[in-house]
């Protein structure tokens, strides 16, 4: 093997290395993960546990190679004085070496089938209690309203931008214009600037519950634009407006409400509306048409 014909220091540097290579390959997988979104969150922690295990086993595997590797040439340089006793204490350690990095990784593979084991017992346990909280009793209120219109629901990531992802899914559904939510973000801001007298009274401060001043309506549009900054009624009323299409909202506990209904073009861009989907607040999904054997 090429670190055999390593130093001992020369294979620590190597390690180093390829540790702070790891370091920065984690990194970029943490800056990878938008915000809120849980499910991409597990699967770049799982990632990286995944890493740092097969670096670990890795780098045990090739200290083990280079001692016995080494050990080998001694006992070659000594072997008509002590051959006998090398060749015993050789195979201890090997023996010893081996049994201990075989102990090490199953002790780690335990531990995390374990961990593994542990996790979906809770995730079986919450979903027991779950059946009649108030996530999933929305979730199945909407689901069969759906049904019954020959729907099925197509899920947006809880990233902040929920609004904007369900009506760029939604143009490409009905055949419009294609948008992605930073486009359908900056025409959203620009209508709000250009129509401040209608809007502002509308809009208030939430902390102190007053009218935005102009200052204050000014950063509002600027975080509808360029931030993360969950979109509501107001911007579902101006995205309907700046695309010249209907918005309809279905909901789990009242009637579905439809905005820019003045628009007659016979296209209906359709979303539905969580008030208990996610902990962080209310949330917006996409529709599409049912598929025969994904109802549910």
């Amino acid at each position: 093997m090429a670190e055999i014909t390593l130093t001992e220091e020369g294979l620590t540097q190597k390690h180093k290395k390829e540790r702070k290579e790891l370091q920065a390959q984690i990194q970029i997988l943490k800056k990878s993960i938008c915000k809120g979104d849980k499910k991409k969150k597990k699967e770049v922690t799982e990632e990286i546990s995944r890493l740092e295990e097969a670096l670990d086993e890795k780098q045990e595997e090739e200290s083990t190679r280079w001692k016995v590797a080494h050990l080998n040439i001694n006992n070659t340089e000594d072997e008509n004085i002590e051959s006998y006793n090398d060749e015993v204490i050789k195979n201890d350690i090997q023996h010893e070496q081996l049994t201990h990095r075989v102990s090490k990784a199953q002790k780690r593979r335990d531990k995390k089938a374990n961990a593994e084991r542990e996790r979906n017992e809770r995730i079986i346990e919450q979903e027991a209690l779950n059946v009649f909280g108030k996530r999933n009793v929305e979730l199945q209120a909407i689901k069969k309203i759906l049904q019954e219109r020959g729907l099925m629901m197509f899920d947006i990531p809880s990233d902040g931008h929920c609004l904007y992802n369900a009506v760029a899914h939604q143009l490409k559904v009905i055949g419009e214009t294609p948008l992605n939510f930073h486009e359908l973000r900056t025409k959203t801001a620009v209508h709000l600037r250009e129509n401040m007298n209608e809007f502002l009274p509308f809009i208030s401060n939430p902390d102190s519950d007053n009218v935005l001043s102009p200052e204050q309506y000014e950063k509002y549009c600027n975080d509808v634009a360029g931030t993360s900054a969950w979109g509501g009624a107001i911007e579902l009323q101006v995205l309907s407006h700046v695309l010249k299409c209907p918005i309809e909202v279905i909901q789990a506990t009242s009637a579905s409400y439809i905005v820019g209904n003045e628009y007659s073009n016979g296209k209906r861009m359709i979303l539905t509306y969580h008030r208990h989907m996610y902990e962080l607040g209310a949330h917006y999904n996409s529709v599409t048409k049912s598929v025969k054997g994904e109802e549910s």
